[in-house]
């Protein structure tokens, strides 16, 4: 009797340090890093309890922090200069014995200058949703053991099946049409039980979702939008998560996410982020309400999390070779800790883009939270760029507003005026809709005349212009009620009727858009006055609005007329002499046509011209 109880006890001891390392995040990292500093999350059932060593040449375990949450350690190393390209073993002890070992790698960090692009006003970025372009691998449609366990393309709130490698086998379409910047949304696991197809509500920040491809695959994607000399926009999200998240599961400590008494969602009104006004509840509730119910809000203000987040990034970065990071519900972050943020992240990677979503009311708003804007807040946001959705609004109201002192093409004239209020207008992104509001051919109310005159807005003012997929081929609908903005794009499933990435299967008038696309972005990715060029605009008359875009040091110029109006008009040029100087005639971008004499132009009804003066 005695024997069995002192093996009962023995096998109740054995159990109790059966410890299992479930992670540790990062899962690798990189010598040669500007930042020695490096903290790795641990997980594991009672991780805690445990010691840890380890035993490397110029990598130093600082501290061992225990949180609230037992199986949770947070490791702080620092990595020296000295520290070389290698794997050694973190050791796991109890009482002085070794319970678990886990190998962990760092790598050098790429020294290729050129790896990382960036993007800026040369480009013209393509958005699109990965769910929704192109399905290339129909066995990754469904994958066992997550929570959706189908597909549904009758419904928007469903996934389709689009995946990496559709989007691969679409390189070559994209590269046809002009564009020179790839940006998905979020890509990474979103394991929800429905309408996670979008990617914002994140499962696992350091997987791909398993039903889009894999880490290889994803990085290879990035090799093959390189080698086609295009680039790669990652989308990231530092507000929340999905409630499925790992970690939301086994939070560390309580205040990992913001926490409030009874469920509270944001106001979504940025104004109390920006107002010297507002009071600490408004702004309380902006930055730490939640998006929905689905997605809890991290706290920013927990170290824990910043640093979580901010590695996470770098990660991405310097593992895949990323070129840009668009920056998802910017206002709802937590501005101190976006700022440091920033500063780390561009320490690492000079040469990367950073523009962050702001959809608010006013260039005033806007340049609130872009970089070397100190006077409102007292200290630099260190962001670039934003996405210019005042400039989205204005074009609007020029192609569909009648014109006033401040209303029709005086809105869009008066809003570029405003680009002193940033440090570097030409750091926005630009763009007429996206995944989140109405496509734009709808929104001029199936007129193709207006189509074409915003496309040539898009792809010649200032800025980087971001154009949203299927717009090239006229798809439409509006966001609300059905979502319909998010549709598939024709052709990219086997068993679609109709390949719109094919002329073929395109309309006439389908094809007429998107040969006038594809001939404006590549005559854009050819001019360097439409890439880099100064902007000259003049006060809009009798219903038409000019601007030149030129190089100081001279080169060709280009000239954009616009008319909004129903009727054909005659533009007398003699107050443009400024910047036609000598030129004498112009050629149409668009047409080829050569126009012979510039003192006046025709300009027919509801057209903007692109003219490249000679």
């Amino acid at each position: 009797m005695k024997k069995i109880i002192l093996l009962l006890l023995l096998s109740i001891s054995a159990t109790a340090f059966a410890q299992k390392l479930e992670r540790i995040e990062p899962m690798y990292w990189w010598v040669g890093m500007k930042n020695p500093k490096l903290q790795l999350l641990v997980h594991g059932d009672r991780i805690a309890d445990l010691g840890v060593t380890l035993n490397y040449p110029g990598v130093k375990l600082v501290a061992i922090n225990k949180v609230e949450n037992p199986n949770y350690l947070f490791l702080d190393l620092e990595i020296s200069e000295s520290a070389a390209a290698g794997k050694f073993p973190i050791v796991f002890t109890k009482a002085g014995k070794k319970l678990l070992q886990h190998v962990y790698e760092l790598k050098q960090k790429s020294t290729k200058a050129e790896r990382i692009q960036g993007v800026n006003s040369s480009d013209l970025i393509y958005l699109l949703m990965p769910d929704r372009f192109s399905n290339g691998d129909p066995k990754n449609d469904v994958v066992k053991g997550m929570q959706e366990t189908k597909l549904n393309r009758d419904s928007m709130y469903f996934r389709h099946g689009g995946d990496l490698q559709g989007l691969i086998n679409k390189l070559d379409y994209l590269k046809d049409l002009g564009v020179t910047a790839i940006w998905m949304t979020p890509e990474i696991e979103n394991d929800m039980a429905n309408a996670s197809y979008h990617g914002y509500a994140a499962t696992d920040h350091y997987k791909i979702d398993p039903r889009y491809g894999n880490l290889e695959l994803y990085k290879s994607f990035v090799d093959k939008v390189h080698e086609k000399g295009m680039k790669v926009v990652k989308d990231i999200v530092h507000n929340h998560v999905g409630t499925g998240h790992w970690f939301y599961k086994d939070m560390p400590m309580k205040d990992w996410v913001n926490q409030w008494p009874v469920y509270t969602q944001t106001s979504y009104r940025d104004e109390p982020v920006m107002d010297p006004h507002a009071s600490k509840a408004d702004q309380k509730k902006m930055l730490d309400g939640w998006f929905v119910p689905s997605m809890p809000d991290l706290n920013q203000r927990n170290p824990y999390v910043q640093n979580y987040l901010t590695q996470n990034h770098i990660w991405w970065v310097e593992d895949a070779g990323i070129d840009g990071l668009r920056l998802d519900t910017y206002p709802y972050n937590d501005p101190d800790y976006m700022r440091d943020w920033a500063i780390k992240i561009k320490a690492e990677f000079p040469t990367l883009s950073i523009f962050g979503e702001t959809l608010v009311n006013s260039a005033a708003a806007q340049a609130f939270f872009t970089g070397g804007n100190t006077v409102s807040r007292g200290f630099d946001t260190e962001l670039p760029g934003v996405t210019d959705a005042v400039l989205k609004n204005a074009i609007y109201e020029a192609l569909n507003g009648k014109s006033g002192w401040t209303d029709g093409i005086f809105r869009l004239y008066t809003t570029v005026a405003q680009d002193f209020l940033y440090q570097d207008a030409s750091r926005n992104v630009i763009f007429l809709d996206n995944h989140d509001m109405s496509r734009f051919y709808s929104m001029v109310k199936e007129d193709f005349d207006k189509y074409k005159s915003g496309m040539a807005l898009l792809l010649t003012l200032r800025g980087i212009p971001q154009m949203y997929y299927g717009t090239e081929i006229l798809m439409k609908n509006y966001s609300d009620p059905d979502g319909l903005v998010r549709s598939d794009f024709p052709g990219g499933w086997p068993a679609d009727k109709t390949d719109k990435f094919s002329a073929a299967g395109r309309s006439a008038q389908e094809n007429e858009a998107w040969n006038f696309v594809r001939t404006l972005a590549n005559y854009r990715k050819n001019s360097p006055a439409l890439q880099h060029g100064k902007m000259m605009q003049y006060v809009p008359e009798n219903g038409m609005y000019t601007y030149f875009r030129y190089l100081p040091e001279g080169g060709k110029t280009v000239m954009v007329i616009v008319n909004t109006d129903d009727q054909a008009k005659t533009l007398e040029t003699s107050r443009f002499e400024e910047r036609i100087g000598q030129a004498s005639s112009a050629t149409n971008v668009i047409t080829k046509e050569k126009i012979n004499a510039l003192k006046t132009i025709a300009v027919p009804a509801k057209t903007t011209l692109v003219l490249e003066l000679i």
